[in-house]
Order: structure tokens, then sequence, then C-alpha cells
């Protein structure tokens, strides 16, 4: 497949588009030189939104061919609204090191290897459910990890402690319920998260505040 713009990308959405252009790439060129070097694919992987180590791999499949010479891709620009739509803005991205950055890559790819970890015989009792329970009993083939058997939860499985908690885009996650809990939020390498018992105007209240501060809401209504 020819690759002649980045919409030809799979998993590359027109938000990344604009990303793309805060770190200087706007031509299918310049992306396939960044994502070929080790360093600048990690740069790519941390300012992309939705983008991970395994969609950064199918992109150089895609242009490990010759890439025709594309039109300039259309810039977004952040400017401020005249009219009744907003204009799209990048949303803010943390502030890591690049030890950070390398956890965080190589837990996205624990992830997408890590079995579903079911309950012991959900699939004989449906009241059972699938969500994960330790196996119990002494006759339990599960609990002993035979062969055959469904996969039991194990340490082996954990991803790296330094990024343990963190979001999937970096950032440490921190809960609020007013205006008052965003003080003393870093927004270089924090983020927060309004509560779910939080009403409709409380909640935009904290989200108006917390632009003025220039922190990041990770679930916001708007």
């Amino acid at each position: 497949m020819t690759v002649k713009t980045f919409t030809d990308l799979t998993g590359l959405k027109e938000d990344n588009i604009a990303e793309l252009d805060s770190i200087g790439i706007k031509t299918v060129e310049e992306l396939a030189a960044a994502i070929n070097d080790d360093a600048k694919a990690k740069e790519v992987i941390k300012a992309l939104s939705g983008v991970g180590p395994k969609t950064v791999e199918k992109w150089k499949t895609q242009l490990a061919g010759e890439v025709v010479a594309e039109k300039p891709a259309k810039k977004v620009e952040v400017v401020e609204d005249e009219g009744s739509e907003k204009a799209y803005v990048v949303k803010a991205k943390p502030e890591l090191d690049e030890a950070t950055t390398d956890a965080l890559a190589k837990r996205a790819v624990i992830n997408g290897h890590r079995p579903a970890f079911k309950r012991q015989e959900w699939f004989r009792y449906s009241k059972l459910g699938e969500s994960w329970r330790r196996p119990k009993g002494i006759h339990s083939k599960m609990k002993r990890c035979l062969k055959r058997r469904p996969n039991c939860v194990d340490i082996g499985y954990r991803g790296p402690a330094a990024v343990r908690n963190l979001h999937p885009s970096g950032f440490e996650e921190v809960l609020v319920y007013n205006t008052d809990g965003l003080e003393g939020v870093d927004p270089k390498v924090q983020a927060v998260r309004i509560g779910g018992t939080v009403g409709v105007k409380k909640r935009l209240a904290i989200q108006a505040r917390a632009d003025e501060l220039g922190i990041r809401v990770l679930n916001r209504m708007v």
C-alpha cells in the first residue's frame, strides 16, 4: 500500500495531524524518517494521543516501500473561536524523563500480551460472572496452575514499577471533588480526575478553574 497522506496510515486520526505539526512533522517523509529513529520514535509516541508502540510498528510496515510525495498536510491552527464551534486544542502532555518514557512504552507492550484473567469455571456457571476471583479448593487444578487451565494472576504479569499507577498519557492522577482540590496540583506531571459524585454545575466550575491553571482534566464533560 502506497501512503500518500497521513490519513492513509492505520490508527492515525485527524487530531493527530495537529499533534504531529506541533513537534515539527508536516509530511509523510518526515514521519517515516522520525519513526525509523528510536529516539524520535519515542518523541512521536509521547506527542500523539491514542498511539502506542504497536501502532508505530504498523506505520513502519506501511512506510517500508517508496513513499509518494504528498501535498502539504492541512495545518490546524489554534485560534480564538469567533463562531459557535471551538478550534481543536492539543491536549497537555506531561514533562517526562527518558526513563519514564521508556517504561511507559514497555508497559504498553506488556499490557498487549497480558491474558484476560477470569474466574474459575466462569464458563460453566453464568451466575459467577467473569470478574477475577482467586481459585480455592484443595482439588482445584487452576489453583495448582496445571497445564490447559486458565491463567492465574501472578506477580510476573506486572508492568514496570516506575509507571505502575500513571495514566497512559504519563500523568499522575489526582482525584478532586471541588475547585479547592486543584490547589497544589503540578500541571507538569499531574492531571486531575473529577469524582463521580460531583454534579454538573460544580464539574463545569472545576473544568473552568483547571483551564485557568493549565491543568489537564482527564474526564472532561466538554
